[in-house]
């Protein structure tokens, strides 16, 4: 008994003294500091930091790979308690949550089979992308739901992820495993800015719709007599809802799809009846903006994409400040639409709202009269952007009076009165590039090259045997001095104070054999090359949208943060407006035919405005301003229904009729709107469209019996 009592015990002496040698020959160092940032970490291993885990996010946040606001589902507190022990400091992060994508579940939509598989939406998907006819519907398995590591999502009756924004911390698990990708992080910004996409569940009414309001979502809320939520939606993506429910074109109207079983419903007269219910109300209804960003926007041309421009712009969160030449704002809205159209009261009224939105304005100042591009920027504005709206050169009241807008920039139609009445002379020695393949274009080349003064270069968007071909001149044109540039387009500006100092050319290709018919040349990937210029001819009916950015940084006095002043003159340049090489042609900031904004109406110059927008947005986050690749397009092809079934024919609600006695220019458009009983009945005919499944008026016993 007492032998194998020592005999264990020298055994567990022996093994004492070899674990001993063994933890001080294999010891490993390991930081207090990650303890203790481990130890801050929340725990639930979510990998919304891109880390394998909070014990490897610690290691890394210690090793300074990764930011200590990286936690995503700790919040700002996590952040806040991580930096201090790090010893740093840490900025603001916008939260970010998910929002699912789709509307309808299994019970409602098209099946292509039952599944009775593997309940995980990631096995399904292996059957033929799932049981869905909708190729990006959701599953409805909860794969999702038991993912995420803070039970923020739940699963409703008909099948779809319900998600719980008070437990949502924004971690990105639900986004990383759903094979349908219908359930995407978003925050404030991003879906102030966002575009719709080919792989979203979009109703036909709203992405045709310029502006990208959320069409059914505010139909919807009319139909359920919440007018308020209503007005909250449109103004989201659009400020001036009661004039676009006057004069809007409304081009959503023809891509309603209950227009295949009788009518489109009143989708215009139902915004106006919302709207209308704001301004009956007395109380504004604004909609919430984003912290503040300390960055200064000038925007410039106070119509309605430039108010737009603005409008968004203060809601990301940025001091926007409008520059009006007119009197008064509201640009074309104000001086071209009779007063029965739109009542000056009812634009006064949208336009106070805007300016309630934190919106400043500065009326009766013109640019290039009363200032200029570098007393802006030397301002402290971070961007400056050019919206002159839609006026065309050829309204210009003093067609023999040509003002430089833009540094070194100049219409051809303006210029070429200009020069007939002799008020103007282009100064010898000038490098002037003429953008544009029209023949007056090339004229206006030839005339400025005779005199052999200056040196002239014609930029030309299509090849030298394609003009050769439509019986231009180009020997003619070379022999007098003209230079050409062949395949390219103008991509940005470069300047320096009031001075034009360069323009920014692309080549470009020709579209692909085979291709459609109207199907547009297309970038030539990175093939830009500066030509040194100090004036350029626009061959357009008005400026395209500009946005300007300091390219030199601030002079500053040692230790002291404020500007120190200085004569230096300051150097500038532009950066993409929104358009994109593209199927459409949007190529470049001259494109032919076809301008950089959207102005033929008010909703696509708001649509425009947005866009304007994201850019600058992107470019002062230090994003890159580029089109974003699903965004859909005219040319895009989306899965879609040619024919209902199981809906109930129901004509959309006429207007009260005026009679043939009653004067078109007499009645003040009053009497041609809906009535509060009239708009929740029409407004209960929308079918409440997904991508391809909309509501069905009644169920099976109810169409036999009918």
């Amino acid at each position: 008994m007492l032998d194998a009592a020592l005999a264990i015990g020298g055994l567990g002496l022996l093994a004492g003294l070899g674990l001993s040698v063994a933890s001080k020959l294999f010891y490993v160092y390991v930081d207090p500091k990650i303890l203790e940032v481990e130890e801050a970490l929340p725990g639930a291993n979510c990998g919304g930091c891109g880390s394998a885990g909070c014990s490897s996010a610690a290691v890394a946040m210690v090793s300074g790979t990764l930011a200590p606001n990286a936690c995503v589902g700790g919040g700002p507190n996590v952040a806040k308690a991580v930096a201090a022990i790090l010893g740093l400091e840490v900025s603001a992060k916008e939260p970010e949550i998910a929002v699912p994508g789709c509307k309808y579940g299994l019970d409602r939509a098209d099946l292509r089979f039952k599944y009775s598989g593997v309940t995980d939406c990631r096995a399904a998907i292996l059957m033929g992308g799932g049981a869905k006819e909708c190729t990006i519907g959701c599953l409805g398995l909860g794969t999702c739901a038991r993912e995420c590591p803070f039970g923020a999502i739940t699963m409703s009756e008909s099948g779809l992820p319900v998600v719980n924004l008070d437990l949502c911390t924004g971690c990105g698990t639900c986004e990383r495993v759903c094979p349908k990708h219908i359930i995407k992080l978003s925050s404030g910004s991003r879906r102030l800015k966002h575009l719709y996409q080919t792989d979203e569940c979009t109703a036909p009414c709203q992405r045709t719709c310029p502006a990208e309001i959320r069409i059914p979502d505010y139909i919807q809320a009319i139909a359920q007599g919440d007018y308020r939520k209503a007005v909250e939606i449109i103004k989201y993506n659009n400020p001036f809802p009661l004039v676009c429910g006057r004069i809007c074109p409304h081009p959503c109207e023809y891509q309603c799809r209950r227009g295949l079983a009788d009518q489109p419903i009143s989708i215009n007269h139902l915004k106006r009846f919302a709207a209308e219910y704001e301004m009956n109300s007395g109380e504004r209804i604004v909609p919430a903006g984003l912290p503040s960003t300390d960055k200064r926007v000038a925007v410039i041309g106070g119509g309605a994409e430039g108010l737009s421009a603005a409008y968004f712009l203060t809601r990301l969160g940025h001091s926007a400040t409008v520059y009006e030449a007119q009197p008064q704002l509201g640009g074309l809205l104000r001086t071209v639409i009779a007063d029965y159209r739109l009542p000056m009261d009812v634009l006064d009224w949208e336009i106070e709202g805007i300016l309630q939105s934190g919106v400043t304005a500065k009326t009766g100042v013109k640019m290039g009269r009363d200032f200029d591009l570098p007393d802006l920027l030397r301002e402290g504005y971070d961007t400056v952007v050019l919206a002159a709206g839609g006026w065309d050169s050829l309204m210009l009241r003093e067609k023999t009076h040509l003002e430089e807008i833009v540094p070194g920039n100049m219409l051809l139609m303006p210029l070429t009165m200009a020069l007939a009445a002799g008020s103007l002379d282009i100064p010898t020695g000038s490098k002037v590039a003429i953008v544009g393949d029209s023949r007056a274009s090339l004229n206006m080349a030839v005339m400025l090259a005779q005199d052999g003064k200056n040196q002239i270069t014609m930029i030309c968007r299509k090849t030298e045997e394609e003009l050769a071909s439509l019986g231009f001149d180009l020997a003619g044109a070379t022999s007098a001095g003209v230079r050409f540039e062949f395949a390219g387009v103008p991509t940005g500006l470069i300047g320096e104070g009031d001075a034009l100092t360069g323009l920014e050319i692309m080549r470009i290709r020709p579209a692909d054999e085979g291709t459609s018919p109207d199907t547009r040349p297309r970038l030539k990937a990175r093939s830009e090359r500066v030509i040194e210029t100090n004036r350029i001819i626009t061959a357009i009916a008005r400026y395209p949208e500009l946005i300007f950015v300091r390219t030199d940084a601030p002079e500053k006095a040692d230790g002291e943060t404020e500007e120190k002043p200085s004569d230096r003159p300051i150097k500038w340049r532009t950066i993409d407006a929104y358009k994109t090489a593209s199927p459409q042609g949007q190529i470049g900031m001259f494109d032919t035919g076809a301008t950089v904004s959207d102005y033929k109406s008010l909703v696509e110059a708001i649509g425009a405005g947005r866009k304007l927008a994201r850019s600058v947005d992107r470019y002062l986050k230090g994003l890159p301003v580029e089109w974003p690749e699903l965004a859909i397009k005219p040319s895009s092809c989306l899965q879609n229904i040619q024919q209902l079934q199981d809906v109930l024919p129901a004509p959309r609600k006429r207007l009260p009729d005026l009679g043939a006695e009653e004067d078109g220019f007499s009645f003040t458009h009053e009497d041609l709107k809906l009535t509060q009983e009239m708009a929740k009945e029409e407004a209960k005919l929308c079918l409440n469209c997904g991508l391809i499944c909309y509501e069905r008026s009644r169920d099976e016993n109810e169409m036999e019996a009918a």
